[in-house]
């Protein structure tokens, strides 16, 4: 900065003779301005001879004050670190109120849905008709981590509601959803289980759903083999529980009755199949399954043994104009613990043999027959309204020596009719219809309305809502 100020100082001092005598001649034309016409040769020649000679004496200036030939360089931070664009981290959820006018009854540790499996067959049962209930339970909350590792994708994710179910039911409690990581082709934790068709699920605001489509959620090891065009085939080992119905087993043993047990030696077995694109999707997936029971406080734990059961399952949704329609349907042995509601895996049996002069029963355990059948259409009439109409049930065929209370059918239906003012948020209103049949053919039935509202919110765009 002082060279150049010198420098600048020094030329305009020093400068030729032409430079510094005033411009006289400027009325009479632009032709005798120095500024407007070249230099000739002999004055370009003086110019450069005297920024030489400046130069030399700044040079010297310079060594005799000790000052720096060029000025210090500025010290510049370095750029903060920052994630990689590829490596995300959203907190998301949604807040959810249920207002739910019950016209029957269903078991209250279950009211806040319907579940045709939780419908009293006896008049009475939970006390007289009509309740009104306020729900936060299917409120959710969840944390996921995208990126890429290694030139492969990654997602962690841990996602919870609020339902409670087992020992919690009834509650509002935290009830675990997802809590897996995978990485390229390979999956681990909890998650849907491969035997699942999650697509089928409609827009019902009902939290439980159709009963006869697979909807299970399980822990699992997965290994996605193929993933190509919209084509892909995946293999998982999922965790194994039984539900075993000892039906009238007491009358013929009270103590072993109440305590057979489950016995899991080995993980279950799923596959899928599926194929999507814009018109939707098909997916067809089946499982293989050791089903396993021992009595405690016995002898080698007997009576004991395994049956084997197995499931197919058959989906798919088809986009038509302004219509999602949603078909599923499943059947096979031993595949209640997988279905959205009703059934039961293990089923008594008995045969009588003759011994003269009485008949002898000789119980053993029987893998349930299931169908099931999920028929929906959702329907988008305008960017800010939509309904969701359909039918389902599941079916089993109850073994011989079940009780006559055992469930024997579920039947599900519901309409609705929801506003959506804007991107995230929607409320409505829905009728609900379910049936309940037992094995021996009593019935029992409940209709309600619920009207809820929904907020979506995401850590990417949260405050966006406000703008």
């Amino acid at each position: 900065m002082i060279k150049s100020l010198v420098l600048a100082s020094a030329l305009a001092a020093s400068g030729p003779a032409w430079a510094a005598e005033p411009a006289s001649g400027a009325v009479e034309g632009a032709s005798q301005d120095p500024s407007t016409r070249p230099l000739t040769a002999e004055e370009r020649a003086q110019a450069v001879q005297e920024l030489q000679d400046l130069r030399a004496r700044m040079n010297r200036l310079e060594s005799v004050l000790g000052v720096p030939s060029s000025p210090p360089a500025l010290a510049v931070p370095p750029p903060a670190r920052q994630a990689p664009a590829d490596r995300n981290l959203e907190l998301y959820g949604f807040l959810q109120l249920d207002a739910i006018q019950d016209f029957n009854r269903v078991n209250p540790d279950w009211e806040a849905t319907l579940r045709p499996s939780r419908i009293p067959t006896t008049g009475g049962e939970f006390g007289t008709n009509g309740q009104s209930i306020f729900s936060v339970r299917q409120s959710r909350l969840g944390v996921k981590a995208t990126g890429t590792l290694l030139d492969k994708p990654y997602e962690a994710k841990f996602e919870f509601d609020l339902y409670g179910v087992g020992a919690d039911a009834g509650q509002t409690t935290m009830r675990v959803r997802h809590m897996y990581a995978s990485w390229g082709p390979f999956l681990a934790g909890q998650t849907n289980s491969l035997f699942m068709d999650g697509d089928l699920f409609p827009n019902v605001i009902d939290y439980w759903g159709p009963t006869g489509m697979v909807f299970l959620r399980t822990p699992q090891l997965r290994w996605t083999f193929w993933n190509r065009n919209g084509f892909k085939m995946a293999a998982a080992l999922e965790h194994a529980t039984n539900d075993i119905d000892t039906g009238n087993l007491r009358l013929i043993d009270e103590d072993i009755a109440s305590n057979i047990r489950n016995d899991e030696k080995v993980p279950d077995l799923t596959l899928q199949a599926r194929y999507e694109g814009k018109w939707g999707h098909v997916q067809l997936s089946g499982i293989l399954r050791r089903l396993g029971y021992e009595t405690l406080g016995t002898e080698n734990n007997e009576p004991r043994g395994h049956k084997t059961g197995w499931g197919v399952n058959l989906g798919t949704s088809l986009n038509v104009s302004l219509a999602t329609l949603r078909l599923g349907a499943v059947y096979g042995r031993g595949i209640a613990s997988y279905m959205n509601d009703g059934g039961m895996d293990f089923g008594p049996n008995v045969a009588v043999t003759p011994e003269p002069p009485s008949l002898v029963l000789v119980p053993s355990a029987e893998a349930v027959k299931l169908f099931g059948w999920t028929s929906y259409v959702d329907l988008n009439w305008s960017k800010q309204w939509t309904s969701s109409i359909g039918y389902s049930f599941d079916r089993v065929d109850n073994t011989n020596f079940q009780t006559a209370t055992a469930f024997h059918k579920g039947q599900y239906a519901s309409v609705n009719l929801l506003w959506h003012p804007a991107s995230g948020v929607f409320t409505g209103g829905e009728l609900l219809w379910g049936k309940r049949t037992d094995n021996d053919g009593n019935t029992g039935k409940d209709v309600r309305f619920q009207y809820s509202f929904h907020w979506d919110f995401s850590s990417k765009n949260l405050w966006s809502l406000f703008d």
